[in-house]
């Protein structure tokens, strides 16, 4: 199922789901960031996704990161809240949602990388390299937030 995402565009469709995401910046021990290229559109994004029922907004991000990087991780820290309502994300199975977005930091404490049917790549970028990769303007913000070591998480 392919995705388009809208930011600020007066052009988006009118949303019809509101869903609670986490993802989770995870960082190597050469200080690279785990990035994965997604299936639905093609660009850059940092794992995470939906919460389902029985998770916690931790445990949503530890899930995620394990169904599509292969990595098992411990959440370390929060980089921040996202709950721009001009961001909206429309399926081509009709779900148009608005999606606000916890995001954390974590480490890797196991597990080996597999890339999941949801990419087509899963590498560890340096930081420098980031900024030249397709990425939404929502994924760009998040790693942005986490690179300037900002005392306190965006709360936005």
């Amino acid at each position: 199922m392919a995705r388009t995402e809208y930011y600020d565009d007066p052009a988006a469709p009118i949303p019809n789901s509101l869903v609670v995401a986490a993802s989770a910046v995870v960082i190597d021990d050469q200080g690279r960031i785990l990035l994965q290229r997604r299936r639905d559109n093609d660009l850059w994004a940092l794992p995470g996704g939906g919460m389902e029922m029985d998770d916690s907004l931790p445990g949503c991000a530890v899930r995620e990161v394990k169904e599509e990087t292969g990595y098992d991780v411990e959440i370390t820290g929060l980089v921040g809240t996202y709950t721009d309502p001009r961001h909206v994300i429309a399926y081509t199975d009709g779900e148009v949602r608005r999606q606000f977005n916890i995001c954390f930091t974590a480490r890797i404490i196991g597990g080996d990388l597999t890339v999941s049917d949801e990419s087509t790549e899963v590498p560890f970028i340096a930081p420098a390299e980031a900024d030249a990769l397709p990425m939404h303007h929502t994924q760009r913000l998040r790693l942005h937030h986490f690179l300037e070591s900002r005392p306190t998480p965006y709360l936005g």
